[in-house]
């Protein structure tokens, strides 16, 4: 029975031998998934911080843009009123200055304003452009008043002499064909408006710190050399602008086929389509409900026109002809399709 049992037990310590020499050799489904798990938490737990400190930065930066929205208010805001004060009892020469800073504020400040909060700027400053055009035209010397010599009646029994020619009156400086109206109840702009096919052009004193306005040309060729204050292109088909240095905006309204030459501190654009924008912009250019317009950075040149741009105050080394907003297009990963940069070998660079 002891020979027996020895023989039973010497195959069994054998089998565990065996298998304590097997086992090393064959990995443990939960040590294996020990192994693997660490290495999916631990990209799982870097995807999160990650998202994390994305999600922080965007939070600071939006503060930040807040903080900086709310400075403008506040900063547009008095500046605004020191204008509208100097408008009604001020000196009409500082209010101009302090309408420009206020229009340098506005365009500085466009990166970070909610659209809401541009457009009000906009109209706030249109409307004080309008209020200063207005006083400028009330304070102008006015005619001096003439008496007219009265008939005398001739005396009973004398010969009435005979009346003198009449001298010609001092004829009034008619406006000239197309030179725009103006504002319905505002002062009267310099510009043109309902020409066909026509060359037309204004020089430096005519367009001083002076508003125009071109309307309703059809097929003309406009030159402005001078600096003038603002200018609004509307309702233009076929034509091409070459404008020198504008102090604050240029506002172009339902046109076509057109070709602009533009200098200024804003460039606002709407209702346009199939046009061609040659610019120098202190700020981003704004398009609305625009199709098919294209840029291109500015380039007219004529005698003087270094002497305008001093005068204007724009900066000549600061350009943002390719930064465009597109105030239809909210999509910040694909760009807008409304407009597009004038391939370099199609940009035109003669102009005369």
């Amino acid at each position: 029975m002891e020979a027996a049992g020895e023989a039973a037990a010497v195959p069994a310590e054998e089998l565990r031998a065996a298998a304590a020499f097997v086992a090393p050799l064959r990995p443990e489904p939960a040590a294996a998934a020990a192994v693997v798990l660490p290495e999916r938490l631990q990209r799982r737990e870097a995807e999160r911080q990650q998202g994390v400190e994305r999600q922080r930065q965007k939070k600071e930066a939006q503060v930040v843009k807040e903080e900086q929205s709310e400075f403008f208010v506040a900063a547009f805001s008095r500046e605004r009123e020191a204008v509208e004060a100097l408008l009604a009892a001020g000196p009409l020469e500082e209010a101009a200055a302090r309408l420009q800073g206020l229009q340098k504020l506005l365009t500085e400040s466009v990166r970070f304003l909610a659209p809401y909060e541009l457009r009000q700027g906009q109209e706030a400053v249109a409307r004080l452009q309008g209020d200063l055009a207005a006083r400028r035209q009330q304070l102008q010397p006015k005619k001096k008043f003439a008496f007219r010599a009265l008939k005398k009646e001739a005396a009973p029994g004398s010969e009435p002499r005979p009346a003198e020619p009449a001298r010609p009156a001092a004829a009034e400086p008619a406006p000239c064909p197309g030179t725009a109206e103006g504002e319905p109840g505002g002062p009267p702009l310099c510009g043109f408006s309902g020409a066909e096919n026509q060359e037309l052009e204004l020089g430096p004193a005519e367009l001083l710190q002076r508003d125009v306005l071109l309307s309703q040309l059809r097929g003309c060729r406009v030159r402005l050399r001078g600096n003038a204050n603002t200018v609004r292109v509307r309702d233009c088909r076929g034509c091409t602008v070459l404008c020198g240095p504008v102090s604050t905006s240029v506002m172009v309204d339902g046109c076509s086929d057109c070709v602009l030459v533009l200098a200024c501190q804003q460039l606002r654009t709407h209702r346009t389509c199939d046009s061609r924008f040659y610019v120098q912009v202190t700020s981003r250019a704004v398009i609305e409900d625009c199709t098919k317009v294209f840029f291109a950075p500015y380039a007219w040149s004529y005698p003087g026109i270094e002497r305008d741009f001093e005068s204007s105050g724009l900066d000549r080394s600061r350009n943002n002809w390719n930064l465009v907003d597109d105030f239809d297009w909210l999509a910040t990963d694909r760009p807008s399709p409304n407009w597009s940069l004038i391939p370099e070998q199609e940009r035109i660079s003669c102009w005369d």
